[in-house]
């Protein structure tokens, strides 16, 4: 049966390799930094749950000293942007194909591990979803070899074409190289949440709502923890961080506990809200500020730049649609 420990060993396999081409790579002149901060990022996927609170607490530290440091930005590919944009142009739309095979993948085995008998004995139910979005992966890199046939080649350094096998991890890295730091602040954020948690900051937000805000109808609780969810998102930078504490002050103990709201429906539009406002923050890094300097973007660097400006009518949209199918569904 696949679970979670091989998931977590499939990532760590990932990260190590990151670390060694990355201190391999002669073009970024802090590459040793770089492949200190992936082989612990490694580290805490294959061995974290062997290190101890203390141990983990450390690599935390250690990742975020050389993440401010910095990592340098590394020169090593598989392949040329012109190459690239010309396999982007003869290919077209229909490179979304292959994205969409990973959602597909995760929807198709999470329903297999949950209502089917040999579903079960090949995932884990209990992390079907998690399993099936890493197999997603794994058969897009197939659909990929198997449609496009990409040259599984690479340059040296003399500028000569070598076969190499390796390539899919090595453009993974690449890619990871070029988001940086910010590829692991959605699993520092959601880490930030679970403290925020246990100090009892839920419960004093839930002790600031009730105070000042009367939640005693239907439609009040809703929009507050929608609304609630939302900011707090926009606080902290990730709706993962921001769940354990708007869920433990509003959603749970007033939607779900006082007004008989549904548990799922409850947890999972609300988690829908918290992502609204990840469109709206300059704190989710690795969605609004990577993304922008990458693609050399206007007011990339104002405080409200061109990417939030852009998504802000949508989320706002999204905030209020999902206000109102919580109302409509929360209570069936």
């Amino acid at each position: 049966m696949i679970a979670l420990p091989h998931i977590y060993v499939l990532g760590g396999i990932f990260f190590a390799a990151t670390a060694w081409f990355s201190g391999r790579d002669a073009a970024n002149p802090h590459r040793l930094r770089a492949a200190g901060f992936w082989a612990l990022l490694a580290l805490s996927f294959l061995a974290g749950d062997r290190l101890g609170d203390l141990g983990n607490g450390v690599l935390v530290v250690a990742l975020a000293v050389l993440a401010t440091l910095g990592l340098g930005k590394g020169g090593a590919a598989t392949s040329t942007v012109e190459e690239r944009r010309a396999s982007a142009l003869r290919h077209g739309d229909k490179l979304f194909l292959v994205a969409l095979v990973i959602p597909t993948t995760a929807l198709l085995g999470t329903l297999a591990a949950k209502h089917t008998h040999w579903g079960a004995k090949l995932v884990d139910p209990a992390q079907a979803t998690l399993v099936s979005l890493v197999l997603g992966v794994i058969f897009a890199l197939a659909v990929v070899a198997l449609w496009l046939r990409p040259r599984f080649e690479r340059v040296d350094a003399s500028g000569a074409r070598r076969a190499d096998p390796l390539v899919p991890l090595r453009e993974g890295a690449r890619l990871v190289g070029t988001v940086g730091w910010a590829a692991i602040l959605p699993q520092m954020l959601a880490s930030l949440g679970v403290v925020l948690l246990a100090a009892g900051v839920g419960k004093q937000v839930g002790l600031l709502f009730s105070e000042h805000l009367a939640l005693d109808t239907r439609f009040a609780a809703v929009t507050a923890y929608c609304v609630g969810m939302a900011f707090f998102t926009v606080l902290m930078g990730n709706a993962f961080a921001a769940f354990p504490v708007m869920t433990a002050a509003v959603g749970l103990p007033v939607v779900v506990q006082r007004l008989g709201g549904d548990p799922a429906a409850v947890c999972a539009i609300g988690m829908l809200s918290g992502f609204c406002g990840t469109l709206l923050t300059p704190m989710a890094a690795n969605f609004n500020i990577v993304p922008a300097n990458l693609l050399d973007l206007p007011d990339r660097d104002a405080p409200v730049n061109s990417v939030i400006r852009t998504q802000a009518p949508t989320a706002f949209v999204l905030l209020a649609a999902n206000i109102l199918l919580m109302y409509a569904l929360a209570f069936l």
